[in-house]
């Protein structure tokens, strides 16, 4: 594993102290969860990149690498921290390139895999190819993040700029999902596992939005456009845009990235809205542009319930407000109350489990102090002795829980305390 710079320990050093103060209960994970990503999962490899796993799976996510690393930028001054974002993002680049469509990726082109899938491209560099859209935001954010902390454009290279344009490619091809080549077929699983229709996923109307087969917990969407997920990728257009204009003075590119992420946003406005009885106007998990929505949220960012987290909109915007409330109550199908927490969940986790995510989320888009330091008590007393965030304990008994070393939940805390 990659060595640990001196500014990240006196980074875990002082947001430790600063815990001790602030909310004693969580100091000891403080340090521990800050430094999880680059202390377990960051490998340099000899090429120069740095390859990074999820942690308890031998694998690098798109969206999981880019945020397991994203408090980090904080302290991108530091050239040896500055050194390892780089390269993380020189990686996910390598990624992109090798196959726009694959969540998941291998060390080196050893054709290992979590299943033997029916697609229509495999390559040996892919662990899983299921299509996700937030995958293809992640680099984006993270690049403009690293760029927003040093104003390094070193990041843009030729192979940035043909990232960029290769995922503006796969954004339009999605937004008439009937002419893609892409399908997703796993035998033997889960209906989450695969993709109905012979791989094709349920029937789309074109709306705007851009197609994704599966939804950041690696779960097959229900329809077809993931609202949260195409939040997303209007943010991260927009920042593309910002990095082209600044690093290419490439007018035309950056015309185009704000163009798509325009007719997304329309999408989203005109179809991913639900006028419900109770709690007013607020948005749809998923739709398919035929008029079938999906009114639930997943713990997994991104979420609806990290709108604001995403910088799509404000915490205090009224659609936001009516879409929390809704995501905070018995009406969503995943929202869970036990003995021990009550939260959001997953259906790609068992019932009753709630995620460290989405209560670390719900303190980050919150603008309640009193529901803060509620949700900051309930992190202190589920973490099962452990001193570490998992993906999801049961609602009842927190000592229940799956995924013992998952990095990116981890490192959320680390930023949720930086943060607060």
């Amino acid at each position: 594993m990659q060595p640990i710079p001196q500014t990240l320990k006196q980074a875990a050093e002082q947001l430790a102290r600063k815990m001790e103060t602030r909310f004693p209960a969580l100091a000891p994970l403080a340090a521990p969860c800050f430094l999880n990503t680059i202390e377990t999962t960051v490998t340099i490899e000899p090429e120069g990149s740095a390859f990074v796993i999820t942690g308890d799976i031998p694998a690098m996510w798109l969206r999981d690498s880019a945020a397991q690393v994203r408090p980090y930028t904080a302290f991108a001054s530091d050239p040896e921290v500055a050194a390892i974002l780089k390269q993380v993002i020189a990686r996910q680049v390598f990624c992109v390139l090798l196959d726009p469509y694959a969540n998941a990726f291998n060390s080196f082109a050893s054709g290992a895999c979590w299943e033997r899938d029916d697609t229509d491209f495999i390559s040996p560099w892919v662990w899983e190819r299921k299509y996700e859209v937030d995958s293809l935001c992640a680099p984006l954010f993270l690049s403009y993040d690293y760029y927003k902390a040093t104003g390094d454009l070193s990041i843009c290279t030729e192979e940035w700029k043909q990232m960029l344009e290769l995922i503006l490619e796969v954004f339009t091809r999605e937004q008439y999902h009937e002419d893609s080549p892409y399908y997703f077929i796993r035998k033997n699983c889960p209906p989450s596992d695969t993709l109905p229709a012979q791989g094709r996923g349920t029937p789309v109307g074109y709306t705007g939005m851009t197609w994704s087969g599966f939804r950041p917990s690696d779960d097959a969407c229900q329809y077809g456009y993931l609202i949260p997920s195409n939040m997303m990728a209007v943010v991260a257009l927009r920042h593309a845009a910002d990095l082209v204009e600044a690093a290419y003075q490439d007018d035309d590119l950056a015309a185009r990235a704000i163009d798509l992420a325009n007719q997304i946003d329309e999408g989203i406005q005109t179809y991913g809205l639900y006028e419900h009885p109770k709690y007013g106007t607020i948005y749809a998990y998923e739709t398919d542009g035929l008029g079938n929505y999906n009114l639930m949220d997943d713990a997994n960012v991104p979420s609806l319930l990290s709108i604001p987290y995403l910088g799509y909109a404000d915490a205090d915007d009224p659609i936001y407000q009516n879409t929390r409330r809704f995501l905070l109550s018995h009406d969503d199908p995943y929202y869970f109350i036990g003995e021990a927490a009550k939260g959001i969940g997953s259906p790609h986790t068992p019932p009753r489990y709630i995620w460290h995510i989405s209560l670390i989320m719900q303190i980050l888009t919150s603008t309640d102090p009193e529901e803060i330091e509620s949700l900051l008590g309930t992190l202190a007393r589920t973490h099962a002795g452990t001193n570490l965030m998992h993906e999801g304990f049961h609602a009842d008994d927190p000592a229940r829980f799956t995924r013992p070393w998952f990095a990116l939940a981890n490192t959320l805390f680390a930023q949720m305390l930086m943060t607060l």
